[in-house]
């Protein structure tokens, strides 16, 4: 992958408010969280969240908090949140076991008043530098004359016949493919029978580099455009 730029509407917004060593984060839009908990690396519970459970928060100096997210027991993320040197862009890195690193650019909107901690205040997610998908291989493989084998953070294997085909490791349900022209592929997503996404493939006349556009709508409400750009290897 060469390139990658993404938005959403309205974008992730993470709240941070520290006081007297106990931390309280919540996060809306896309992924949803709320825990507090305090900064000595002690497991806390964090009920009602999807993806854990239970928390530990490590402080390893003035810019930087470890976050280990835990559920049933077993290791579900560890996120590192890096301040700039001015305090104004924080930077997260989400670690999953089986998954590649996720990094995420949040500019501060506001600060907590009366709060030392740097950390403390309001967060928006600026998605011109988050990088979605970064690392991620794609492997795009032929089956017959007119299947697609699809690999990348998720996976299926379609026709294009027109007709909807399962989807593996996604958000959505199913999959539909169709041929624009020698070059050019659309795919329509579904969940619950609704169309969540659609994205067009275009691949360059000399081979060498392909663009993705999508579009659509998260679990959340919203609305996402995304355009990724790929070199053959």
């Amino acid at each position: 992958m060469t390139s990658a730029q993404s938005s959403l509407d309205p974008p992730d917004k993470l709240v941070i408010v520290s006081t007297d060593g106990t931390v309280h984060v919540s996060m809306t839009g896309e992924t949803r969280l709320d825990f507090t908990a305090k900064s000595d690396g002690k497991q806390t519970p964090a009920p009602s969240n999807p993806l854990f459970d239970e928390v530990q928060l490590h402080r390893k100096g003035r810019k930087q908090v470890d976050v280990i997210e835990k559920k049933n027991g077993a290791l579900a993320a560890t996120i590192r949140n890096v301040l700039s040197k001015d305090n104004k862009e924080l930077t997260l890195t989400t670690s999953r076991p089986g998954h590649p690193d996720q990094i995420s650019i949040w500019v501060r909107t506001s600060a907590s008043k009366g709060v030392r901690d740097p950390f403390s205040g309001d967060w928006i997610q600026d998605v011109s530098k988050t990088r979605m998908r970064q690392g991620i291989p794609l492997t795009i493989d032929a089956v017959g004359n007119d299947g697609v084998r699809f690999a990348y953070d998720y996976s299926y294997t379609a026709h294009l016949d027109g007709k909807q085909y399962d989807l593996h490791d996604s958000r959505n349900d199913t999959v539909q493919l169709s041929q624009v022209d020698a070059h050019t592929l659309d795919a329509i997503y579904r969940r619950d029978q609704q169309v969540t996404q659609k994205d067009r493939w275009s691949v360059a006349p000399d081979g060498k580099t392909m663009t993705l556009t999508a579009t659509g709508t998260l679990e959340t409400g919203q609305r996402f455009t995304e355009k990724l750009a790929f070199e053959r290897k």
